[in-house]
């Protein structure tokens, strides 16, 4: 059964469009939703809550009709919210404990789930300390523990790692990942930073403009291509390695390309793959150069392209989101979400999304 299904929804208020009529089905997992701030997710993730009408069509959350069931949908949903929203003179166990009695658990129930839930988001040993001596990535954890305190069939997600380094980027993707492995708890988390979705998720929705451009596992969006990346060094016989490489391969047939896409741009050769051969082919042209191998690796689609693949569509028929290819230049939209229509971006969080 889909734990989330929309068909034709939409959210429009007086100057903007939030959602445009946007259908999907998302079935038990960890679910990534992207798109660029302002692009709709804080939105939908309202109205799957019940907490603020559709303009139009339908969307059920648990098999529960959102329209009519929001209550229904609240006890069995778990919501972590982007913004900071704790407050500071309390401990973690004191307002986890609130929250669980607020979802209806009785007090010795709510205290031993509390203590469960700190303990598995890493704040078991800080449970009483107030909360407004945590660092951020200890409030984020907090309230992700409110979240699942009362064993959710389902938790929303909003922007989780916002404001953390690199560490607790890495360490509540984990905690994300374990929500459902060790839980069974589905997820939906909203990001805007592709990469995390595409260590993290079973599935992804893509969403721009209130719009969905795709909705796919990850796997689909991030399966190999045919372009085979080679990067070798320098020697003092062929003091440029990359040149010499590429030299060689074109003598056999083999059209090559710089890595200007790529990291080490100058230093990669691109080239297509057309099966084993063509790796040993490789090996034994580096190896006859007298070159070193760093590294040779099939390249990957990442959720990136499908807002090149979109922007570059809309350029072709003269229309992005409504407006014409010279308004989007002026605009300054660009082939990534976070670039994308700073304007429409505002008007949107005024409106709450």
């Amino acid at each position: 059964m889909n734990v989330i299904a929309t068909e034709s929804l939409s959210k429009r208020f007086p100057r903007v469009t939030a959602l445009d009529r946007l259908s999907m089905d998302i079935g038990p997992g960890v679910t990534g939703l992207v798109g660029a701030n302002g692009a709709g997710k804080s939105t939908l993730i309202k109205i799957l809550l019940g907490l603020s009408p559709a303009t139009e069509g339908r969307a059920a959350v648990l098999g529960l009709d959102v329209a009519t069931d929001g209550p229904a949908i609240r006890e069995q949903v778990g919501y972590m919210p982007e913004h900071d929203c704790l407050p500071p003179d309390v401990s973690a166990t004191e307002f986890v404990v609130h929250m669980a009695r607020m979802s209806g658990l009785p007090p010795t129930a709510a205290r031993e789930r509390t203590a469960d839930t700190l303990r598995h988001v890493g704040l078991y040993e800080e449970r009483y300390r107030p909360i407004g001596g945590y660092s951020t990535g200890m409030k984020q954890r907090v309230k992700l523990a409110q979240a699942l305190v009362h064993d959710p069939k389902l938790v929303f997600l909003d922007e989780p790692t916002n404001g953390l380094d690199p560490v607790g980027r890495d360490d509540m993707l984990g905690l994300i990942r374990r929500v459902y492995t060790d839980f069974g708890i589905s997820v939906l988390v909203t990001s805007h930073l592709l990469g995390e979705l595409e260590r993290t998720c079973d599935h992804v929705v893509v969403v721009d403009g209130g719009k969905l451009l795709r909705s796919s596992s990850t796997t689909d969006f991030t399966q190999s291509t045919a372009i085979l990346a080679v990067e070798v060094t320098d020697t003092d016989e062929h003091p440029d390695g990359t040149k010499a490489l590429r030299d060689a391969l074109d003598t056999r047939g083999i059209t090559t390309d710089t890595g200007g896409v790529l990291p080490g741009a100058g230093h990669i050769v691109l080239l297509t793959a057309e099966g084993e051969d063509t790796y040993d082919l490789v090996r034994d042209v580096v190896a006859d150069l007298g070159l070193g191998l760093v590294r040779m690796e099939q390249r990957r689609h990442h959720i990136a392209e499908v807002f090149h693949d979109a922007d570059t569509a809309g350029q072709a028929t003269g229309q992005t989101d409504g407006r014409t290819t010279g308004q989007t230049d002026r605009a300054g939209a660009a082939a990534t979400p976070v670039a994308h229509d700073e304007q429409k971006r505002k008007e949107a969080v005024r409106h709450g999304d």
